[in-house]
């Protein structure tokens, strides 16, 4: 291959890894603003889109979104003695982080960048402890490359 065509398949594939971050921040968004709406958060339409812009930051992104809506309801708590808004809170992230990291993130890299729900899991994790923060920061743009890769050698093999 030649150098130009390493640099298209790349930018495809990190094309492709952009495309479904953007869909993985939308689902999030969507997400947040439903379970801000059923706890009654004040301003829940701008918690729900910021948490959709901070699913961009990995591992810090989402534990951002929580501080806005937790400090309306701690401040709520204070003052009318209801704590048990905080609580639900902090429920509804624990819950949108386990379906986002478990399903919806591995699913939507499977559809758009064609990466194994398996490797979408699993690499992040070893990349993690291996390099810490930056390994958990490349592992998906890493992931889309590295199969758009493999695919590419296998069409080339099929090829008489």
């Amino acid at each position: 291959m030649r150098a130009g065509e390493h640099v298209r398949l790349t930018a495809g594939a990190l094309k492709q890894w952009l495309i479904a971050q953007t869909y993985d921040a939308l689902a999030v968004a969507c997400l947040w603003l439903i379970g801000l709406m059923i706890l009654r958060v004040p301003l829940a339409i701008l918690w729900g889109a910021l948490g959709g812009i901070l699913q961009f930051v990995p591992n810090i992104g989402p534990a951002l979104t929580l501080i806005g809506p937790a400090v309306i309801l701690g401040v709520e708590g204070v003052f009318g003695g209801q704590w048990m808004p905080l609580l639900y809170l902090l429920i509804l992230y624990a819950v949108i982080a386990a379906v986002d990291g478990f399903f919806l993130q591995p699913m939507i890299m499977k559809r758009t960048a064609r990466v194994p729900v398996w490797a979408s899991i699993i690499t992040p994790i070893v990349l993690g402890l291996l390099l810490g923060f930056w390994g958990v920061l490349l592992s998906a743009p890493l992931l889309a490359v590295v199969f758009a890769y493999r695919r590419r050698a296998q069409a080339d093999r099929r090829l008489p």
